[in-house]
């Protein structure tokens, strides 16, 4: 999210209803205040864990797909989802709760609260996979990876802690290139204007596996944070 003012925010989403099922529905009433994170959580979120280990922030987690195969591929460590559209909270609530998935918490708020809710260094890796590349030109200030959200993030990530990004939008991908290249302490490990391999921690959810068949490149990016001196 940016700003135009100390008034007026530009949002990077749109709420938008969406169709709710009633296993959805459920899962929200029964399992989120389980596994959700208040704001106050999120400074000491070994408390809410029950244990110290790594902590990851997946940054808009669509259905939740993504976020519950790393979690569980990755008991050593923990995750934090974001996401503000109810349906997919309900889904993937729905998934921790089938898959036991004890080292997932969620937080249903905007990215900027989050990440200014979180103690600094924290972090030892961040993900944004498929965000909304609001393709008009004049919509471009709505995209949610920025140089001022890599900066934000900058201040509660680890040193040398890693930010993975995806888009099957190519103009996207450019402006997210751009934008690390930009941010002080950030650094392309594929390098400046070159694409990353797609890394081994997100699988083919069904929307990528629609933009494949629809004969969409993915854009991979992997950047490595290093404080400037």
């Amino acid at each position: 999210m940016t700003t135009t003012g100390p008034l007026r925010p530009i949002r990077s989403y749109v709420l938008r209803a969406g169709r709710m099922t009633d296993a959805q529905d459920r899962a929200l009433s029964s399992l989120l205040p389980r596994y959700a994170l208040t704001l106050e959580q999120l400074a000491a979120p070994a408390q809410a864990f029950a244990r110290r280990a790594p902590l990851h922030l997946e940054i808009g987690i669509g259905n939740g797909e993504n976020l519950a195969a790393m979690a569980g591929r990755q008991p050593q460590a923990d995750f934090i989802g974001c996401e503000v559209h109810r349906p997919g909270l309900g889904h993937v609530l729905n998934l921790i709760e089938t898959r036991s998935l004890g080292n997932v918490r969620l937080v249903a708020v905007d990215v900027i609260d989050v990440l200014a809710a979180l103690a600094p260094q924290s972090l030892d890796a961040a993900y944004m996979f498929f965000p909304d590349p609001w393709p008009k030109k004049r919509h471009h200030k709505r995209r949610l990876l920025n140089i001022e959200l890599l900066a934000a993030l900058a201040t509660r990530i680890k040193p040398n802690g890693c930010f993975y990004f995806a888009t099957d939008h190519a103009g996207y991908g450019e402006f997210a290139q751009t934008a690390v290249n930009l941010a002080p302490g950030w650094l392309n490990l594929a390098g400046p204007d070159a694409r990353a391999p797609r890394p081994h921690q997100r699988i083919v959810t069904r929307f990528e596996a629609r933009a494949r068949a629809a004969g969409r490149p993915i854009c991979e990016l992997v950047a490595a944070y290093s404080a400037p001196t």
